[in-house]
């Protein structure tokens, strides 16, 4: 009879890749940065200002049990400071994880994001609102995919992954700058999957629903929040757990033929 330290584990699909992903201190960027690791990557935690958030991510993942797959030099997931918005951040945030790994970026998961709490009307955003929204939200994932085009590993297994939003379907009111910021991510995405022939990169974004965090939270009633999840067919707004088997999907060797391609994953909500 097999012993249980003889039975052997399943291979782990991302094992000896290397994955930033931005905006990982929290909400749906941190259970992306999880559960990537859990599937054998190694991660850059990345973060803008929640410092003690982001090293307790790093944290839970250096804890993992060891697999024979992934020792090495080094731990499983470091944390690096950068705002998205900054080219010369951005740069040094990939130059960070091909120090601590001694090896290519393989995956780029672009969660960064931020969302007007005043859920203003677009006659009553402020420019000083919509500029900072679109430096974050469309200028950050054109900096991050820009780096990754010009620094991921060819040939196979390169993944460049953006987070967007369904608002760009549902089109809800106090959404505007949101929602634009997002759309234009998802035109760029499409064209970038056609420039990256040839390279073995694929490029797509992945579009969630209402999510429970605290970007969601903040500024909604509970009478709001009540109401937005009625509208679900579940019943209920999603969970980051909901989110990010498709993103793992998409990072490995089996989300090769998925390029070029918005994904909802809303629970129907639109």
């Amino acid at each position: 009879m097999a012993t249980q330290s003889s039975i052997s584990q399943p291979p782990l699909p991302l094992a000896g890749r290397v994955a930033i992903v931005t905006g990982s201190s929290r909400g749906i960027g941190r259970a992306i940065a999880i559960h990537l690791a859990e599937l054998g990557a190694r991660i850059v935690i990345n973060y803008t200002s929640k410092a003690a958030d982001a090293e307790r991510v790093a944290s839970e993942i250096n804890d993992f049990p060891v697999r024979e797959e992934i020792t090495g030099k080094g731990p499983r997931a470091i944390v690096v400071q950068a705002n998205v918005s900054e080219p010369s951040q951005v740069k040094s945030m990939f130059d960070a994880a091909e120090r601590a790994f001694e090896a290519p970026v393989h995956i780029l998961v672009n969660s960064a994001g931020i969302l007007d709490p005043k859920y203003p009307t677009i006659a009553d955003t402020s420019v000083e609102d919509f500029d900072r929204t679109f430096s974050v939200n469309t200028k950050g994932a054109f900096l991050c995919s820009k780096e990754a085009a010009n620094r991921l590993k060819q040939g196979g297994g390169g993944r460049i992954i953006l987070v967007t939003s369904s608002t760009t379907r549902s089109l809800r009111q106090g959404f505007g700058a949101y929602a634009a910021s997002k759309a234009a991510v998802e035109t760029m995405v499409k064209i970038l999957a056609k420039e990256l022939k040839g390279t073995g990169i694929t490029a797509n974004c992945v579009a969630p629903g209402p999510i429970a965090t605290e970007m969601f939270f903040d500024g909604k009633t509970p009478e709001l929040v009540e109401k937005i999840a009625a509208e679900s067919p579940f019943g209920r707004v999603g969970e980051a757990k909901d989110v990010v088997p498709l993103v793992g999907f998409l990072a490995g060797d089996g989300g090769e033929w998925v390029n070029g391609q918005i994904i909802p994953v809303n629970g129907g909500y639109v």
